[in-house]
């Protein structure tokens, strides 16, 4: 397993865009979920994530949580991730952030890299980055206390074993703001969001695209090709129709009021060229 000798992840015995109560372990064939019908009983893991699956789809939270109980206390990595997602998100059970950072510990603890199947990468990995989050900005009234780097670790091994792009955004605004034991490096910084524009990533987009518009650290403005990132971030942010998004059309009116004619226009054929490549 990956390893609690790499990271710790004991976990200290327990906007960046996740130990507490476990799932016991349970016998398939003794676990009844609390829900309407007759006593239900799960054949084994993959089935309970079905049901859990189905129930959430239905609106049927209370069945749903308790198949993927199930599921995760039998070491099924996606239900620990609704799980975790559920209680981060405070969707159809109350929000507790103790709870999602242990359903995400189990995940990463449990994570062997020398197992081919890929099928759970993408658990695994987005878990990688929710702890990471969670390790920056620590859990108020728990033993979870902010850890910059232990956050970079978790970013970065997400981000190079991965390529993760949440986890290279986040990298990049670690890098753009420094914190306790991580100096401010700003080429580092534009280097993740470049990496993780490219993969469309449009907070990262926007990002990238002000620092090229106005210049940094030495290098010269590239005008036009920041306006087309930025110009890329302000569409995806208006269509994602997400209220937090407001700085990125912020950042994209204040970089087209100050834009020429010219970067506007060659701005708008690299924008196109893009969108034709993806």
């Amino acid at each position: 397993m990956l390893a609690a000798s790499r990271f710790s992840l004991v976990l200290m015995a327990g906007c960046f865009i996740a130990v507490g109560t476990s799932a016991s372990a349970l016998d398939g064939n003794d676990y009844a979920p609390a829900n309407k019908g007759p006593l239900q009983v799960f054949k084994n893991p993959q089935q309970a994530l079905r049901v859990g699956v189905d129930g959430y789809r239905s609106g049927d939270v209370k069945s749903s949580v308790e198949a993927f109980k199930y599921a995760a206390a039998n070491g099924n990595p996606l239900a620990r991730w609704k799980l975790g997602k559920m209680y981060a998100d405070g969707d159809g059970v109350p929000h507790d952030d103790a709870k999602a950072f242990d359903y995400f510990s189990q995940i990463v603890q449990n994570y062997d890299e020398d197992d081919d199947n890929r099928r759970d990468m993408s658990v695994v990995s987005n878990a990688f980055v929710a702890l990471g989050v969670y390790s920056l900005n620590g859990i108020a009234n728990s033993p979870v206390k902010p850890n910059p780097e232990r956050a970079l670790e978790m970013f970065q091994y997400a981000a190079l074993t991965f390529g993760n792009a949440d986890a290279q955004y986040n990298l990049a605004r670690l890098f753009l703001d420094g914190a306790d034991g991580i100096p401010k490096d700003i080429r580092q910084a534009a280097r993740w969001l470049s990496l993780a524009a490219e993969k469309n990533h449009y907070q990262a987009e926007a990002l990238l695209g002000h620092m090229l518009f106005n210049g940094f650290d030495g290098f010269a403005q590239q005008r036009a090709k920041g306006l087309m990132w930025l110009t890329l971030a302000r569409d995806a942010a208006l269509d994602s129709k997400d209220p937090k998004d407001g700085w990125i059309v912020d950042l994209y009116n204040k970089a087209a009021d100050t834009a020429t004619d010219n970067d506007r226009q060659v701005a708008m054929v690299y924008a196109e060229e893009r969108r034709k490549r993806n």
